[in-house]
């Protein structure tokens, strides 16, 4: 399961992707239209910023925009960020590899390998979903939309 932190940073990110790109969204409004804790969301926006994904401006006009296009941002990058490895077994890690502590051999390991095809299933899904396939939420290999995939 996704934390309920990165179902946050994925709906602020829609949101954003669908606001007026010229314009910059307020915490607040984000945080209404979006259901989402303003305290928490000011935390995952912080976040997002650090790691270039978004960016705030100060000010009168002030708020958070996109830094990266929407089809630039996949489901994948922000899962990692927030949540950190994607893998359902420490040994299937991209980035954070971990050998089992019972392993008497990877490649002998059953459970391994049926696992290792639901990684690879799971991260060619995630890498390859944008926001704005989300947003679209129409053919494969597109999302369903946001709301859909964070509520299931």
């Amino acid at each position: 399961m996704i934390s309920q932190k990165a179902k946050y940073a994925l709906r602020a990110l829609a949101a954003l992707a669908q606001a007026d790109p010229a314009e910059p969204m307020l915490i607040s409004e984000i945080a209404v239209q979006q259901s989402i804790p303003k305290k928490f969301l000011e935390q995952i926006l912080l976040d997002l910023k650090r790691s270039g994904i978004v960016v705030s401006r100060r000010g009168k006009q002030g708020g958070y925009l996109l830094l990266k296009p929407a089809d630039a941002i996949t489901f994948g990058e922000v899962l990692r960020l927030v949540d950190g490895p994607i893998a359902p077994l420490p040994c299937l890690s991209q980035t954070a590899y971990r050998r089992c502590e019972d392993c008497d051999g990877e490649h002998l390991c059953e459970i391994r390998h049926v696992f290792a095809r639901v990684a690879d299933a799971t991260r060619n899904v995630l890498f390859n979903t944008t926001i704005a396939d989300a947003i679209e939420g129409a053919g494969e290999p597109k999302a369903a939309p946001v709301r859909e995939l964070l509520t299931a």
